[in-house]
């Protein structure tokens, strides 16, 4: 019996021939031009992202390397606040919605999004940021009004999200169900954050920029790396099986979730007894021994010979480290009465290395497949994912070495602001060309 090719030969048309699909010739490059930024929804999105990721790196590099020169910027609100919501609610949901508007209607089995429908809602956002930021150094109204601004187009988008999720028909609508209502936690964030600058709350800013890193950032890229993850290296690496029980999906949401209320009444009770800090140790110390175990079953090992991969194997690696350096924090406040801690080593761990690295990795693969460009990690991007990393290590070290903190912090600041412009320029450029292999998209 003869053998059935590997490769069948096809035995309709051929290509533009008689009714097939017509020939695409290759495009290599076009001219940049802006009405491409709206000819889908990852486009739009990550231009947006990677415009105020640029800005608010520049911005806050500016605010810490002016005082040595003698020169301080007047500040409405508390700097660390101002610099904790910007960083982990600033550009982050913007490459939400490029990811999800991509992704979504696909695990929903529902038709493409329109990425014009989403330009009202996403310059709604840039536009409140620019009035937050502006008025973070004038007065706290500019800033709870852009504030209001960012909440409305947030929520409008996340509507439209569970729109989709609504009238899909799909069999397993529960990682975008989970989405929606982390994303809805984002947006509740938002509009607290305005209300708590108009009040001048500082507090309840911190308690909510907090709440919003665990229960909307965090949970989100969780929930987006339990269904994609296992599946990316299964299809690179055949011989890793694609496993992703959900057991674990919800694991990992209820230690994130749990998280939050403990993170946020920390801001409002000082100090917590010993026997508090040590429940919170016997709760992170298992956490970050499961996190780091995943990131080995998932391939982390294998997934080095293929960098794309690799990036988001290494970026999970510090999920578990960040649970790992808050038991250490937390057990060093039990015994000596909360004076002494790791800081905000497990906090930037988490920010910069899980969320910052995942969303690296991530937003490079789908800029890369829906160019028409190789679906590959090449030198420029491989630099700057690891030039991320050293960012993050650097600013863990400034809370575990204070005598070089203020060096560390300002080394870390130009390299994080290196990274975050220079993927902007590199991909920004795509988003504004034809694609490569001159397929719509």
């Amino acid at each position: 019996m003869a053998q059935t090719p590997r490769f069948p030969i096809p035995v309709g048309p051929a290509p533009g021939i008689g009714g097939g699909e017509p020939i695409r010739k290759p495009i290599h490059e076009s001219p940049w031009h802006p009405r491409w930024i709206i000819a889908a929804p990852h486009r739009l999105g990550f231009f947006a992202a990677a415009v105020m990721m640029a800005i608010t790196a520049l911005w806050w590099s500016l605010a810490l390397w002016l005082p040595t020169l003698g020169l301080t910027l007047n500040w409405t609100t508390s700097p660390a606040a101002a610099h904790a919501l910007v960083m982990s609610q600033g550009f982050m949901p913007l490459f939400m919605v490029g990811f999800l508007f991509t992704a979504g209607p696909r695990w929903l089995g529902m038709p493409e999004v329109d990425a014009k429908s989403l330009l009202v809602p996403v310059a709604a956002m840039l536009a409140g940021w620019a009035l937050t930021i502006t008025g973070f150094h004038t007065h706290r109204w500019i800033t709870s009004t852009g504030l209001m601004g960012v909440a409305w187009g947030w929520s409008a988008l996340v509507l439209h999200f569970w729109s989709l999720v609504r009238t899909s028909r799909a069999g397993d609508k529960l990682h975008a169900q989970l989405v929606s209502v982390s994303c809805s936690v984002g947006a509740l964030v938002l509009w607290g954050a305005a209300l708590a600058v108009a009040i001048q709350c500082t507090d309840c800013l911190r308690s909510l920029t907090l709440i919003g890193i665990w229960c909307f950032s965090a949970s989100t890229f969780a929930v987006v790396s339990h269904r994609m993850l296992p599946f990316f290296t299964a299809s690179a690496l055949p011989l890793v099986e694609a496993w992703h029980p959900l057991w674990l999906l919800w694991t990992l949401l209820g230690l994130l979730w749990l998280q939050a209320p403990l993170a946020a009444l920390e801001i409002w009770v000082w100090p917590w007894p010993p026997v508090v800090r040590w429940l919170q140790v016997a709760l992170e110390l298992p956490a970050a021994v499961l996190l780091i175990w995943l990131a080995v079953r998932w391939g982390l090992v294998q997934s080095m010979r293929i960098r794309l991969l690799a990036m988001l194997h290494v970026a999970l690696v510090w999920l578990g480290i960040s649970f790992a350096l808050s038991a250490l924090s937390h057990a060093l406040m039990a015994l000596t009465n909360s004076e002494i801690s790791l800081g905000l080593a497990p906090t930037h761990a988490l920010t910069m290395g899980y969320l910052g690295g995942t969303m690296l990795a991530m937003t490079t693969r789908v800029a890369s497949g829906h160019s028409g460009r190789p679906l590959a990690a090449d030198n420029p991007v491989w630099v700057l994912y690891w030039l991320l990393h050293a960012a993050t290590l650097g600013r863990v070290a400034a809370a575990l070495w204070p005598a070089a903190a203020t060096v560390l912090v300002l080394g870390t600041s130009l390299v994080w602001a290196t990274v975050c412009v220079g993927w902007a320029l590199r991909y920004g450029n795509w988003f504004g060309r034809v694609r490569r292999d001159g397929k719509p998209g």
